[in-house]
């Protein structure tokens, strides 16, 4: 009898659960009759734990002259530079070079501008155009 009772109250909860529905299922995308839920159930959301694999990873092995190096560092030429001399001139060895250094005409620019300008005084508008 009890059994009875269990079944009958079960099929009128799943009655009223057809019927009586929460707010957001009334309108919206949950609404639609195609809609599933995307939250997985409890049965479904991880079967077994990250540490246990039913299967061994597969490690593609390889010669290691064979395997290209995805390293940054060994690839970037800026590292196989030779370094930098650095030397510190003081005062004495400036002033010498200075003395053994003479300036010719070459060693600098030629003027842009060579010839004078020449203007016409008499021309109309003063030379503008209007």
């Amino acid at each position: 009898m009890a059994k009875a009772v269990s079944s009958a109250t079960t099929s009128l909860f799943q009655t009223l659960r057809r019927y009586l529905k929460k707010p957001w299922e009334i309108t919206g995308p949950c609404a639609h009759p195609e809609y599933r839920s995307a939250v997985p159930g409890a049965l479904e959301y991880r079967l077994e734990s990250p540490a246990t694999t039913k299967l061994q990873a597969c490690v593609p092995t390889s010669n290691p002259e064979t395997v290209y190096d995805i390293k940054y560092y060994t690839r970037d030429q800026r590292r196989n530079r030779p370094p930098i001399r650095r030397t510190v001139l003081g005062k004495a060895d400036v002033e010498k070079l200075m003395k053994e250094k003479t300036f010719d005409d070459s060693d600098f620019p030629r003027v842009y501008l060579t010839a004078a300008l020449e203007e016409d005084e008499n021309a109309r508008g003063g030379g503008y155009q209007k």
